[in-house]
């Protein structure tokens, strides 16, 4: 079964409004709890043939997760391919538009993310096999929240500081709009606004231009 995602992005920077984001949901959701700490490594690719990924790492997933890769090839417009590492999982990530933005900052997207039983490089080889190439290199800290119905990813992101994405996966097409408009209360009572996708972007490509010098350090920049 295809599962949906509808992620919001808001761009926190520096430390202190990540921490005041965290004391507010504290606040307005006494049973807000942390569900997740860990370190990843992202890997995104561009260009390359997603049949022929799938072709190639069918083989290394489970009978659900290859009819859910499937759909994702069939029903997508556009992809946004990754490879990760968090902590000593290594996952296959592929995302794919349904809406207007692109799969690498758009609101509302199909989702794959399963693990796999091989290393971060030999993962990334396969990929590269199937005509990718790398388009960036990306390292975080990410504290996962569970708040009020939707997932909180607060994000320490090498070249962006702090990020925190408000998501839910839902498998009823019909209900992204409403899951939408859900995401966007939730971030106004919180004081926190969403991040315009042209900044995005515009953020985006500079780090794709720049990356070795971002990845796997502190350092950050700012786009306006």
């Amino acid at each position: 079964m295809a599962h949906y995602e509808i992620e919001v992005k808001t761009l926190l920077g520096e430390k202190a409004f990540a921490d005041a984001l965290k004391k507010r949901m504290s606040e307005l959701d006494p049973s807000c709890i942390c569900t997740s700490e860990n370190k990843q490594l992202n890997h995104y690719f561009t260009g390359g043939d997603t049949v022929a990924l799938f072709e190639k790492t069918a083989h290394l997933l489970h009978d659900e997760a290859k009819a859910k890769f499937k759909t994702i090839v069939e029903k997508g417009t556009s992809f946004s391919v990754r490879t990760r590492q968090r902590d000593n999982e290594v996952l296959l990530v592929v995302k794919a538009s349904i809406d207007a933005g692109t799969s690498a900052n758009t609101v509302s997207r199909l989702e794959f993310e399963e693990p796999v039983s091989i290393s971060l490089s030999e993962l990334d080889a396969r990929v590269l096999e199937a005509g990718f190439t790398y388009q960036a290199k990306w390292s975080r800290e990410r504290e996962e929240y569970a708040y009020k119905g939707a997932n909180v990813c607060i994000d320490k992101n090498a070249g962006y500081g702090y990020l925190a994405e408000f998501e839910k996966i839902v498998e009823d097409e019909a209900t992204l709009p409403a899951v939408r408009e859900e995401l966007a209360m939730l971030m106004a009572e919180l004081e926190v606004s969403e991040l315009p996708q042209d900044r995005l972007e515009r953020m985006f490509a500079f780090y794709n231009e720049h990356w070795p010098d971002y990845y796997g350090t502190e350092k950050t920049f700012v786009i306006e």
